[in-house]
């Protein structure tokens, strides 16, 4: 059960109406539970029972992943923090609830570097100026630190003082990458990087698996929940360790090298090459033999395998907040998976995926919900399909 007395509203964060961050933020967590089951309930509930949300113990400081936007407000001040919902414009943060504390700490001292270093922070409107984005990325269970300064520019004054006096006031800090970004784009990372100190990544650990996590890396914001919702996926999956599984949308590879203990062979498409890289290294970091990772377009992929005339036994889904397209779908359906463990970010386009499944052969038999982003709207969710 969630710690009641972190739950309180007592706890309101002072900005949470201009930032727009976290809606739920006038409930207690456990009202937050009872909001986000109805909802997945009112979504999914029509295909089949809904289990319990599996909610956190503590459900604060959970992102290990912080990026903080840099500019002056109108009197020169120098501020950073989170863009307003729906808008660019910064709302000056200092701490935030649901913000690794120790990355929030480390981005309030390098705006405070950057008076002192009478660096120049970036102006959208007119596309100048230095320091763009400060990005914190930590590795909860390793507790390694990344800092990747994106800037506007490549060149950086007093940059060899500059880093010397940032790891002066953070020893903790493991690596620091500056990135450039010099396009008008609301992207936050350019093509760009320069390692200033350390290897350029750092490492995590998840259920039981190391990853290495780069400046462009996708990796889980809440490891805690992760554990959580890989486990339940894998549980799902219904694995014996014969299998042939498919990691479609794989990214660095989480959800298959998890997933490798218990399967006969993986394959992992992903689009991004980057992270198709990384997915390489992470299954050489936790020595699995098992696993191999295409660049492909994953629909495009199983439907040459089905051509080929091979199979697959279970597929695991984990697309973007859009949902799965039906060119995908119908590749799927074609190679016909015995079983499709769906995991979604979105119940919204999940429903609307569901019910293609559903028309062409498949059932649901499980779903379970899992609040990974406490104190917001979001919810994810892990739906098992059967042929």
């Amino acid at each position: 059960m969630p710690d009641r007395k972190n739950t309180d509203k007592k706890r309101i964060c002072p900005v949470s109406r201009k930032c727009g961050g976290c809606q739920l933020m006038n409930m207690t967590y456990p009202e937050q539970l009872k909001y986000k089951q109805a909802k997945v309930v009112k979504l999914l509930g029509s295909f089949h029972r809904v289990n319990e949300i599996i909610g956190m113990e503590k459900p604060f400081h959970y992102r290990n992943k912080v990026q903080a936007a840099f500019g002056r407000t109108r009197g020169g001040e120098i501020i950073s923090g989170v863009y307003q919902s729906s808008t660019h414009n910064i709302v000056k943060t200092d701490a935030c609830l649901i913000e690794d504390e120790k990355a929030d700490e480390i981005i309030v001292t390098i705006r405070k570097m950057v008076k002192d270093f009478k660096l120049t922070v970036y102006d959208e409107r007119k596309g100048t100026g230095f320091l763009r984005h400060v990005l914190v990325k930590r590795g909860f269970a390793t507790n390694q630190i990344m800092v990747v300064l994106v800037t506007g520019t490549g060149f950086f004054p007093s940059k060899n003082n500059f880093i010397k006096e940032l790891l002066k006031k953070h020893q903790e800090i493991t690596t620091i990458v500056q990135n450039i970004n010099n396009k008008f784009t609301s992207m936050v990372l350019g093509e760009k990087e320069t390692v200033l100190y350390g290897n350029g990544y750092i490492e995590d650990v998840l259920c039981g698996c190391t990853f290495r996590i780069s400046p462009k890396s996708f990796y889980q914001i809440n490891p805690i929940q992760t554990e959580k919702l890989y486990g339940k996926a894998v549980e799902f999956a219904g694995l014996s360790g014969k299998e042939r599984v498919i990691d479609a949308y794989c990214g660095i590879g989480t959800i298959g090298i998890v997933a490798s203990k218990n399967a006969g062979e993986v394959i992992g498409c992903e689009l991004n090459s980057d992270a198709v890289k990384d997915a390489k290294v992470n299954a050489k970091i936790n020595n699995i033999d098992n696993i191999k990772f295409i660049c492909a377009d994953a629909g495009e992929f199983m439907l040459s395998m089905k051509e080929q005339g091979e199979q697959c036994d279970v597929l695991f889904m984990d697309p973007p907040r859009a949902g799965s397209d039906k060119k995908f779908l119908s590749c799927a359906v074609a190679l016909k998976p015995e079983r499709i463990v769906y995991i979604s970010c979105n119940p919204e386009t999940q429903q609307r995926d569901l019910y293609y499944l559903i028309k062409n052969g498949y059932k649901v038999k499980k779903i379970q919900p899992v609040d990974m982003f406490p104190y917001t709207a979001h919810v994810e969710t892990v739906v098992l399909l059967i042929k």
